[in-house]
């Protein structure tokens, strides 16, 4: 059962998405999200980044429309900047639904919002088997034996679901396909549905190949 209701700051932007168990750095320089910042450094030191979907580019500066799940993120590092910017250090701690956008006197957004469980393996096998395929499709994606994110993934002490949400945090998919993976109602679902993508990219790269090759031959592609 998700935990009770709560308001929190949302910081939406076009491009990001946390996932629980993951840092991600954040340079503050929107003057209302300086606000946002140093608020939270006096309370909580909670911010829920949020996705911005549609044509939100219009409404930037007001309230465009943002994805209802996010992630709740925890400041664990700060550094002021002498022009009143921040670099800051978010910790994701869970995912959260919006339940209601909360107006008030604060020019960041606000939501009450329902904080989930921890999404956690209900049997380590299967999610084992789907962390293997997972592990397939990334090293045919992306094929570099070198690669940071290859190593990383390789480790065998880090627990199902920060290996999980690295994947989904990490590989180059875009963000509304992340924002899919965010919204799995259990990890063993967000695995599935990222095995789903990896797939479509591998087979993206091998109809990409056949079609070089086939040009250089003198082929038609397929």
């Amino acid at each position: 059962m998700s935990e009770p209701a709560s308001v929190i700051p949302v910081f939406p932007l076009p491009n990001v998405v946390l996932f629980p168990k993951l840092q991600l750095p954040l340079h503050i320089f929107e003057p209302r999200y300086r606000q946002m910042v140093r608020d939270a450094l006096t309370q909580r030191r909670l911010i829920g980044m949020a996705l911005l979907r549609g044509d939100w580019e219009k409404h930037y500066y007001a309230n465009p429309d943002i994805y209802g799940v996010g992630c709740l993120g925890k400041i664990v590092g700060v550094t002021p900047l002498a022009d009143g910017r921040y670099n800051i250090l978010l910790h994701g701690l869970t995912e959260y639904e919006i339940e209601e956008e909360v107006p008030g006197a604060t020019p960041y957004r606000q939501a009450r919002v329902a904080l989930r469980d921890d999404l956690a393996a209900v049997e380590a096998s299967p999610i084992a088997t789907l962390q293997r395929e997972i592990l397939e499709l990334a090293r045919e994606t992306i094929q570099e034996d070198d690669s940071p994110l290859l190593k990383m993934l390789a480790d065998s002490s880090m627990d199902a679901a920060t290996w999980v949400n690295l994947c989904c945090f990490s590989f180059d998919i875009s963000p509304v396909e992340k924002q899919s993976l965010l919204e799995a109602k259990s990890l063993q679902e967000r695995a599935v549905r990222l095995i789903d993508v990896l797939r479509f990219r591998a087979a993206e790269r091998r109809i990409a190949v056949d079609a070089f090759q086939g040009s250089k031959e003198g082929k038609l592609p397929h």
